[in-house]
């Protein structure tokens, strides 16, 4: 006879596997479509009996330069962000000054702002500035975007950090900075890699300030690279997905090597 709690957690098991093989099956298909060369998106059979990876030679080819495009201006975001937003955190989390409620207001107040808005003011300035077609640019465009994120959660997680480490660390003879450096880094280790990952997923993703502060192939991420693939060889869709499948790879990478530190810091960085 099974056990009541096994009869009661049957169904929902069906039911949790039925919505994940719904949510994973894109994935699927466009690996799928990726090894079948020849074939539209939507006529491409179930299971790639003629396997071919002629896509993938070909991805590799025309997209390899705005991947590492792609990767430089990610990972030149992260930098900069982490930079930027850890000791801004830690000075909000730290110090209460006049207007630090506000400024964390404005902080939560960005974030509603469409990226279509922002990507269109910063137009004009990174124009004036020479920063148009450049990496640089596509850089301080998604740390603009990522900072007031980042400060926020980071600053949740540093807020929960008892005050007692910190004077204590005072009263040995070190200052601010190397109490920051050595205490509340290390123990925000959490907060400060999830705020990593949730940026340059955000920064390898970006479509939008690509299309506005981008115009020549020299400085082409792999989103617009994609999109422009697809405008110019649209009947290719096994070299199309490939170049998805390989897009997709770092940031499945990512976040299956730091889960963990995922998991912990978003609990710990809840906004209270």
């Amino acid at each position: 006879m099974n056990h009541p709690s096994t009869a009661r957690r049957l169904p929902m098991t069906v039911l949790g596997v039925f919505f994940l093989a719904v949510m994973i099956f894109p994935v699927y298909w466009m690996v799928n479509s990726s090894l079948q060369a020849g074939s539209g998106a939507a006529t491409s059979d179930f299971f790639p009996v003629h396997a071919t990876f002629e896509g993938y030679a070909t991805a590799l080819t025309e997209q390899g330069g705005n991947f590492v495009t792609s990767l430089l201006i990610a990972l030149g975001t992260v930098a900069l962000t982490l930079v930027i937003a850890t000791p801004a955190a830690y000075g909000l989390a730290r110090f209460r000054t006049r207007g630090g409620t506000a400024f964390l207001l404005v902080l939560l107040i960005t974030q509603m702002i469409p990226a279509m808005v922002i990507a269109n003011a910063l137009y004009p300035l990174f124009n004036s500035l020479f920063l148009i077609n450049n990496i640089f640019g596509l850089i301080l465009a998604n740390t603009a975007a990522g900072i007031p994120f980042a400060i926020l959660l980071i600053r949740a997680f540093m807020g929960s950090i008892p005050q007692a480490l910190v004077e204590a660390a005072l009263v040995d003879g070190a200052g601010n900075l190397r109490a920051f450096v050595s205490i509340i880094v290390p123990i925000s280790r959490n907060a400060i890699v999830t705020a990593a990952l949730f940026t340059f997923l955000s920064a390898w993703s970006d479509f939008l300030f690509a299309l506005t502060l981008t115009s020549t192939p020299e400085v082409r991420p792999i989103t617009l690279g994609i999109y422009d693939y697809i405008s110019a060889n649209s009947q290719d869709w096994a070299t199309v997905m490939a170049t998805a499948v390989l897009a997709s790879i770092p940031a499945g990478l990512l976040l299956i090597f730091a889960q963990r530190y995922i998991a912990a810091g978003a609990v710990s960085g809840a906004v209270k």
